[in-house]
């Protein structure tokens, strides 16, 4: 199957020039993961990067035990898939963005609007951006 173009991309690709995270939210099935993958080739990241899916039980238990453990360990930049299975990542993701605010640092990915997560704009405010 071919790689579908999105209307969002210019803007997501600007967003990860110039901010560390940002946040892809859309219904189940329409192409989050994909869009955020093929976003890092088009950046010519292809060959960095990590890429996490929370809907894998063993990386989410990490991510809820030992979230500064399991970020610290990935290449930048970190693809989170349904990012909305842990918020307490939330802080871990602060505090790395203020040590290194390098753009495109992060990319979240969700299935339900992450605004309504407890503190994420709060908590990120200044260091994401959403697309």
């Amino acid at each position: 199957m071919s790689y579908i173009t999105r209307a969002v991309e210019r803007h997501l690709q600007e967003c990860l020039t110039d901010t560390p995270v940002v946040v892809i939210t859309g219904p189940r099935q329409s192409g989050k993961t994909t869009l955020s993958k093929h976003l890092l080739e088009m950046c010519e990241l292809k060959e960095k990067g990590s890429y996490l899916t929370l809907d894998d039980e063993n990386i989410l238990s990490i991510a809820r035990d030992d979230p500064i453990g399991l970020l610290r360990q990935q290449s930048r930049p970190v693809i989170i898939d349904e990012f909305q299975r842990a918020p307490e990542l939330i802080r871990t993701i602060k505090l790395l963005v203020d040590e290194d605010r390098r753009p495109g640092s992060f990319i979240l990915t969700g299935s339900v609007d992450l605004m309504t997560l407890p503190t994420l704009a709060d908590s990120l405010a200044g260091r994401v951006e959403f697309g």
